[in-house]
């Protein structure tokens, strides 16, 4: 089953138009003709099965036949990590996560960041490309990159669960065992070099528990995927 992303489709709609380089994949790439059923979802938690009626190179039109509502995560996790150094580690994370289960990523920029900048638009393709694959109906978010500063001040009044984990001399708690199921919450990954002294103890004072994700020092993305699953599993 392939799945197609239309993100403007919703359950009122009779038709689905597809544009130029979707339409050239649906004839060029998977060969499929007027007749074929296709599966498409918006995103947003619906998913719909409509029949190809016209196949065009430059737009290809498809009559809604089914739509279905898909049920969200039992709950919202929210990932905050710091870009790596290398670029294709962060694209990593941003596709297993993606799979795995989440519903928004916000880059971080840290005191120890090594990279700064970095490419929304590629990233928005990876986190979409994650999601069809998955067959997932939701696609998570993609927050513009912030400070750590502009976080931790975001969410110093909120009431959702939050998180950091790091390598730092001071206590912590193993996420695994704080974790409670159907919770919303909020995890920060530092960048290879952690966070700061400075930036821990902020978030110490803004309601941040300090976490360890266990005994190996793991690289931002392995400890990114390995919150995320441990979130996932916690709610299966």
């Amino acid at each position: 089953m392939n799945l197609f992303y239309h993100p403007n489709s919703s359950a009122a709609d009779k038709q689905i138009v597809f544009e130029k380089e979707e339409s050239r994949h649906i004839t060029k790439v998977l060969r499929n003709s007027e007749g074929d059923v296709l599966h498409i979802t918006n995103g947003n938690g619906q998913l719909f099965t409509a029949t190809l009626t016209l196949v065009g190179p430059k737009k290809s039109f498809a009559t809604i036949t089914e739509v279905n509502d898909r049920e969200p995560l039992p709950y919202r996790l929210h990932m905050a990590v710091a870009p790596t150094k290398n670029n294709d580690r962060f694209e990593w994370f941003l596709e297993k996560a993606t799979e795995i289960g989440i519903d928004t990523i916000t880059p971080i920029i840290c005191d120890h960041s090594e990279r700064k900048v970095i490419k929304p638009e590629r990233f928005e393709r990876i986190i979409e490309s994650a999601m069809k694959q998955s067959l997932k109906a939701y696609k998570p978010t993609l927050e513009p990159a912030v400070s750590f500063a502009e976080l931790v001040k975001q969410y110093q009044n909120t009431v959702v669960n939050k998180y950091i984990a790091h390598c730092q001399d001071l206590p912590t708690k193993l996420l695994k065992t704080v974790l409670q199921p159907k919770k919303d919450l909020l995890i920060l990954i530092g960048p290879e070099g952690d966070f700061s002294h400075k930036e821990v103890e902020i978030a110490s004072e803004n309601g941040f528990l300090g976490v360890s994700l266990g005994s190996s020092r793991l690289r931002t993305e392995t400890a990114a995927i390995t919150a995320c699953h441990s979130v996932s599993f916690i709610n299966q």
